[in-house]
């Protein structure tokens, strides 16, 4: 039989089949994907086969035997194990990255990791300016200044508010006949603006941690609902750091898409904007037409660093 993966809490699998019926699933022995070390073999968005077992109607189980080919998926470091990666959800149309700016902050840097990630699997990437109903006159021409920021590059922006409704109606024009992918970090808003679009589901969703600024994980895996607009969305765990994985260090600029615009021009074909002479990245860099920010980033990840550990450094300072 074959199903789509609603759900992975890495060890049990929620398989929906194409007639409706749902599987708990598992995986037997080591069950390894072409090279990709990674700690959940299997992720929400793959389509699957499996062998059903002897079950009862009410709880029907099987087995996964094969993972059919992925059209795309997205990857980070996995947080405890440096050398393992993650696979946060596979198949998707398109990924939203929640951002607040103060309520938890969320650095450009982090942003930045997640576009460049998204643009090396080929995913679609939104970013949504959750909670504007809380900034004030100062906060809000921040806001603006990040959103025009990363338009101009050519990345969709929206300025949001999961809780008093302000723009859901286009969030869900954007979501009708595909697959979405929310990410973010823990507090940014997810769970309430899905339980905006689709009020039966009644995700769970906590206050921000007052002492430290930070929202408090309500997701604990990742998940896929169908929604009643003809699509499905997958709710993800919120996530402190987004580690960048299996990108050469003379590729990276190429996700950076201002930098792979400007690349032709710099003199030398393999230039990695860092020391050359005459480079057209850098050029552009000291003209004021690449943000600091993100060719701060791109050194960042060039490094290898480790953004929350940036976070952390810079936390009074952006």
């Amino acid at each position: 039989m074959e199903g789509l993966v609603y759900k992975s809490t890495g060890s049990w699998y929620l398989v929906k089949t194409d007639a409706g019926e749902f599987y708990q699933c598992r995986i037997k022995g080591k069950f390894r994907i072409k090279g990709i070390k990674s700690t959940n073999p299997v992720a929400v968005g793959d389509r699957v086969e499996f062998k059903p077992e002897d079950s009862s109607e009410e709880n029907k189980q099987g087995v996964i035997t094969k993972i059919k080919d992925r059209e795309n998926y997205i990857i980070r470091k996995s947080v405890n194990l440096s050398k393992q990666t993650h696979i946060i959800a596979a198949n998707v149309d398109q990924a939203f990255l929640f951002i607040t700016l103060n309520n938890p902050p969320t650095f450009t840097t982090f942003i930045d990791r997640f576009l460049v990630t998204a643009e090396a699997y080929d995913i679609k990437a939104i970013l949504l300016f959750n909670k504007i109903d809380t900034y004030n006159d100062d906060e809000l021409t921040e806001v603006k200044y990040l959103a025009a920021m990363y338009r101009s590059i050519g990345y969709e922006c929206l300025g949001i508010s999961a809780k008093t409704g302000k723009n859901i109606e286009k969030v869900k024009e954007m979501m009708k006949g595909k697959t979405s992918m929310i990410s973010g970090h823990s507090g940014t808003g997810k769970s309430t603006l899905i339980n905006a679009i689709e009020p039966s589901l009644d995700l769970k969703t906590m206050h921000i941690s007052e002492q430290h600024r930070q929202g408090q994980h309500t997701t604990t895996f990742a998940e896929m609902f169908d929604l009643g607009i003809g699509a499905r969305i997958i709710d993800t765990p919120g996530i402190k750091g987004f580690g960048v994985v299996d990108i050469e260090k003379e590729e990276l600029g190429d996700y950076f898409p201002e930098f792979f615009a400007r690349k032709q021009d710099c003199k030398f074909y393999n230039c990695l904007h860092l020391e050359e002479p005459k480079c057209a990245v850098k050029e552009a860099l000291e003209a004021g037409e690449i943000p600091w920010s993100r060719y701060k980033s791109y050194l960042q990840i060039m490094k290898g660093e480790d953004d929350q550990q940036y976070r952390m450094e810079n936390y009074d300072r952006e």
